[in-house]
């Protein structure tokens, strides 16, 4: 893991955890696929996952006060749920199935909302069925490849959270389940001496993303937040999509 181009998609791969963890969700998950362009993504989520730990802690400190707790009392247990079962089949299902899956999820999610199939006046509630199965997919598929953001985002964008409420209820979700996650990445020898030296490194990349990010969300206007988040859930499921069917 050395040369220029191996640093440059490290450092960018950082910068794109750090936004998503001020607030701007989904860019995180392009953090595996472009650190994937020089070393394999098994090696690439296992590296980034103590910058996903490092960025937590200051996007934690943003939105301490700026989440919807009935939200995450319905998703964190499911997601703890789903993230055991990726531990105990991380050998037997195929990644490429997984990434189809998330994939097809999140472009059939974000066209029907840019479509707005649904009554823009609509508002779902918090119902803990459907949160219990989407929040055990997000965690399933986060511990596979840090891609928790479609099947959550299908659960949380109905619900019409302000802006600063779902920055921050996503914020403090996904820090829980990376804290959970480094248990098993522990126990499948992802925290080599190198990997962990290579990640403290990029932090710093990564806390100055957060503040970025963070200031973004309160600039931008509500529409455009939100219109933003759906256009990047489109880009991200498409890449995972085609990804799987290219094999």
């Amino acid at each position: 893991m050395e040369g220029g181009l191996f640093w440059t998609l490290a450092v960018i791969a950082a910068s794109l955890v750090g936004l998503s963890k001020g607030g701007l969700p989904v860019v995180g998950m392009l953090g595996v696929p472009v650190l994937a362009l020089a070393i394999s993504p098994v090696t690439a989520a296992g590296l980034l996952l103590p910058v996903y730990v490092a960025s937590d802690m200051i996007g934690l400190i943003a939105y301490r006060r700026a989440f919807d707790r009935r939200v995450l009392a319905i998703l964190a247990p499911a997601a703890v749920l789903g993230i055991g079962l990726g531990w105990l089949t991380a050998a037997m299902v195929p990644e490429r199935l997984v990434t189809g899956i998330v994939g097809a999820i999140g472009v059939a999610f974000a066209v029907s909302l840019l479509l707005r199939l649904r009554p823009e006046g609509q508002v779902r509630h918090a119902r803990v069925g459907p949160g219990l199965f989407w929040g055990a997919l997000t965690g399933y598929t986060s511990f596979v490849s840090h891609a928790g953001a479609p099947p959550y985002q299908v659960y949380v964008l109905p619900l019409k959270l302000d802006k600063t409420t779902f920055a921050g209820t996503t914020t403090v979700f996904f820090a829980f389940m990376n804290a959970v996650k480094l248990v098993p990445y522990w126990a499948l020898g992802q925290f080599s001496p190198s990997n962990l030296k290579i990640a403290a490194v990029l932090a710093p990349t990564a806390i100055l993303a957060v503040l970025a990010g963070v200031w973004l969300v309160k600039v931008l206007p509500e529409v455009l937040f939100f219109r933003l988040v759906t256009w990047a859930l489109l880009a991200v499921s498409l890449k995972h999509l085609l990804s799987a069917v290219a094999g």
